[in-house]
């Protein structure tokens, strides 16, 4: 297993800085490959045009990977379509957007029992934002906001291949802390908060925080006896065991 889940950042939207190129490298280093198969999932984001030909400048042009795209909404695929496209890259990157909306479409034609088949055969599983909160049993979402922006931030459930629940935009968007508080309150175990620019990187039982910007952090939170925990994760080139991530600590 191979998972690397970025918490924000930009990719070379125009007007926008490219913010994430240290961790998408990490993302390549992981297959082995100088110039591997990136598959581009922009499902959360409704098949966007504009969000495929950034993916496309940063992946492909800026990266050298070899860029593929699973499109999902305007078409209809056939299992074996996407079976071939999953199976035969190298790299999964999901992109942003609505996540709620995209685990259904997954549930609804079956993408999400191959992506999970996926697993097993060497691929790197990727995303930001939505695209990282897909990999983990479930994350903290706007995804109502897209119809109603007045919405509160909601838990939506995720492939679970990580039991812990994963909240990007930590320091950027302002409600994510107080929600994910509350959130804890009626989710057990442990979340992980990732800023922008920050990821979480997880080779089979085995984790490390790794970054783009000096200053972006993990966090893991809880509650442990009517007390909430907020506890920055050490970041450090080394491995972790993963099982240290799941865990709350033990109390002092």
């Amino acid at each position: 297993m191979k998972i690397v889940a970025i918490g924000g950042g930009e990719i070379g939207r125009p007007g926008f800085p490219v913010e994430t190129t240290k961790i998408d490298k990490e993302i390549i280093v992981l297959t082995g490959k100088k110039n591997p198969k990136l598959l581009f999932l922009p499902t959360a984001s409704s098949d966007s045009d504009k969000y495929v030909n950034i993916v496309q400048e940063h992946f492909h042009k800026r990266l050298g990977c070899e860029v593929d795209i699973l499109y999902l909404l305007n078409k209809k695929v056939s299992r074996q379509e996407m079976e071939e496209k999953v199976f035969g890259t190298d790299i999964i990157y999901v992109g942003g957007g609505n996540t709620l909306k995209m685990m259904n479409i997954w549930r609804k034609i079956g993408l999400d029992k191959i992506l999970l088949e996926a697993v097993n055969k060497g691929i790197v599983l990727s995303g930001v934002s939505a695209g990282a909160i897909c990999w983990f049993r479930y994350g903290s979402s706007d995804s109502r906001r897209f119809t109603n922006p007045e919405a509160d931030l909601i838990r939506v459930r995720g492939l679970g291949l990580i039991p812990i629940l994963l909240c990007p935009h930590y320091d950027v968007e302002v409600d994510r802390k107080a929600n994910l508080k509350d959130l804890m309150k009626k989710t057990s175990g442990v979340a992980i908060a990732v800023e922008n620019c920050c990821a979480v990187e997880i080779v089979n039982d085995q984790y490390k925080i790794i970054e783009s910007k000096p200053t972006a952090n993990a966090y893991k939170v809880y509650w442990q006896q009517g007390k909430y925990v907020e506890e920055r994760i050490e970041k450090t080139n080394e491995f972790a065991p993963l099982q240290e991530l799941l865990l709350k600590s033990r109390v002092r």
